[in-house]
């Protein structure tokens, strides 16, 4: 379709204009995206390391708690019977660890004062006592409906959402912003953008997380994140290669094989991947998956010295740090225990070890094969000499200035950022169908709207429920708008002018969410969809008076989609991917 085609065209250009193709690794906008050879003062550093240091560099842990020295006492307990310490600074110290990753159940990511404390206390762990080496301090804040920090921070639309806007310029915004609230809170890794091109509609793991089902779409915008994020000094992480978008497994509770052809991947799976490295992407983490034909032997790609070094370093000439998915999933502890995967991992050619279950375990089976030389010295010290670059590239190694209460309040969450995602977020809904021209709804005649459906919990615990925020935004707008769980929905629609119904990955067949909408369309009361996570759920509904996707039920595409509905902001978005069967790709209409 003409459509398609001039958009596939502009996110090439697009593209092409931020970074530089070929040959010689030339650099992108912007000279944190050249190649970075090893310098003087890592090899210095290095030089002056144990073995058990070098070790510890390796690995990135999780640990329990929101303070560095003075956990809750049932963190300390945890941090007691998982790592043998009770604290956060101790844990550093014993094992010389690289990096820490922070979760919302670990109960590191409350408020930002709160991580940004969290993190400067962990670097003075680092820095005075075992090897003095700074922390890379990591998390998973992919925006949408993966995110670990919420409220007052800054929430962004996510990956769709961003395919749907279709805007190289409003990614590498929202990267900046993202990464420099992360930047003021000592947290200098975010593991994202999602590489993958999510071509399966039945993909439990990634979905909305991934821009969209065109390669070249995909290629441009990560490549666009991973520079906003580069530019506000905090290491993007390309994943999850080489490809986690054709699966119908989850890689954290199984091990998912993909059924692509090497001609296949190399359409289809490679270019976001080739884009990120051209882009000169800090980190690129693999994927827990069996890829026949890269790899036959059945190993993951975590642990495929084919794939990690054959392909990720040597076709695609990466020369960053490779980090593994989590260690404590289920996809890389299928064939091989706990013990050896580290190993396998490293021997595979990964960089830093993510999360192992087990972290004594792993460290002393990384020592010991070191002494019984599976691994030479001269391996460690390649992946350690990396790691420490990424660190020097983001300033680690650098005195701190300033307060990071000061850093925090100037940066997180401010007024100017909020109005960005709202910006964003505006150019994200995607008109499905309007039929009739039920919308946008008058405004100025104050409708009475029901709205009611699924009320998933929010990403971070910290915004929603999506229906009631919807509803007050939408009453904000004008309308006399009211949410009613659904069980009371169908009693309530009597007198509404329309009912609008929020949808969570509807599932095949007959389900509650199907009855519900079967149950509004009888009561003759035009029903509108909001499909809040995975835009295919129109294909497995009965046709309603209007359809969108919103790609995230967070309270800032919530607000966008309230807009959209009121005609406040014309519909702008377009599917980033193909509802089967009922919409192609690059679909969306508008007022």
């Amino acid at each position: 379709m003409p459509y398609l085609a001039s958009r596939r065209n502009l996110l090439a250009a697009a593209a092409v204009a931020a970074v530089t193709a070929a040959g010689g690794g030339s650099a992108a906008v912007g000279a944190h995206r050249a190649p970075h050879p090893p310098g003087r003062a890592a090899r210095r550093v290095l030089g002056g390391m144990s073995m058990a240091e070098k070790v510890g560099q390796l690995f990135v842990s999780r640990v329990y708690g929101h303070s560095a020295t003075d956990p809750d006492p049932a963190d300390a307990e945890q941090n007691l019977a998982l790592f043998g310490v009770r604290t956060a600074a101790e844990l550093v110290s014993r094992y010389h660890l690289g990096g820490i990753i922070y979760f919302a159940w670990a109960h590191n990511t409350r408020t930002p004062h709160q991580i940004a404390a969290l993190s400067a206390g962990l670097q003075e762990a680092a820095r005075t006592t075992g090897s003095r080496i700074p922390l890379l301090l990591s998390t998973d804040q992919e925006h949408g409906i993966v995110a670990r920090i919420g409220k007052p921070a800054t929430l962004l639309p996510g990956a769709m959402a961003l395919g749907a806007a279709g805007s190289t310029a409003a990614a590498g915004r929202s990267a900046r912003i993202a990464g420099a609230e992360l930047a003021a809170m000592g947290i200098r890794q975010d593991y994202a953008p999602v590489a993958d091109v999510n071509v399966n509609p039945a993909n439990p793991v990634i979905g909305v997380r991934s821009f969209g089902s065109d390669p070249q779409a995909v290629a441009a915008l990560a490549a666009a994140q991973i520079g906003g994020y580069q530019d506000a000094g905090v290491a993007a992480t390309a994943k999850h290669f080489p490809g986690h978008g054709d699966t119908e497994t989850d890689s954290h509770v199984g091990l998912p094989v993909i059924r692509h052809s090497r001609a296949q991947w190399e359409e289809l799976d490679e270019p976001p991947f080739r884009a990120a490295v051209r882009a000169g992407v800090d980190a690129v983490m693999t994927a827990h998956i069996v890829f026949p034909a890269l790899d036959p032997s059945g190993d993951p790609a975590t642990l495929s010295r084919p794939i990690v070094t054959g392909i990720l370093r040597e076709r695609l000439g990466f020369r960053g740090v490779v980090v593994t998915d989590a260690l404590d999933m289920a996809g890389v502890r299928q064939k091989y225990g706990d013990e050896r995967v580290p190993v396998l991992a490293l021997l595979a050619g990964c960089d830093q070890l993510l999360n192992p279950p087990d972290l004594a375990l792993a460290h002393r089976s990384v020592l010991a094969a070191v002494e019984a030389g599976e691994l030479s010295e001269a391996r460690i010290d390649e992946s350690v000499l990396r790691i420490l670059e990424l660190k020097a590239r983001r300033g680690l190694f650098e005195a701190m200035s300033g307060e990071p209460d000061a850093a925090v309040d100037a940066t997180v969450g401010v007024p100017d950022h909020l109005a960005a995602a709202d910006e964003i977020a505006a150019a994200t809904t995607t008109l499905l169908a309007n039929p009739a021209g039920l919308l946008p709804f008058d405004a100025g005649e104050a409708p009475r709207l029901l709205v009611t459906g699924t009320d998933p919990v929010s990403p971070t615990g910290t915004t929603g429920p999506p229906t009631a925020v919807l509803a007050r935004e939408l009453t904000a707008q004008g309308c006399r708008a009211t949410a009613a769980p659904p069980a009371r929905a169908v009693a309530a629609a009597a007198g509404q002018a329309a009912v609008l119904v929020c949808t969570y990955n509807v599932p095949e067949g007959e389900s509650a969410q199907r009855t519900l909408v079967a149950d509004l369309l009888a009561t003759g009361v035009p029903v509108v969809l909001l499909a809040v996570r995975n835009p295919y759920d129109p294909a497995r509904l009965p046709a309603c008076a209007a359809e969108l996707a919103t790609y995230s039920w967070t309270d800032v595409e919530m607000r966008a989609a309230a807009r959209v509905l009121t005609g406040a902001v014309r519909p702008s978005g377009r599917l980033p991917v193909p509802v089967p069967g009922r919409y192609p790709l690059g679909h969306g209409l508008t007022y």
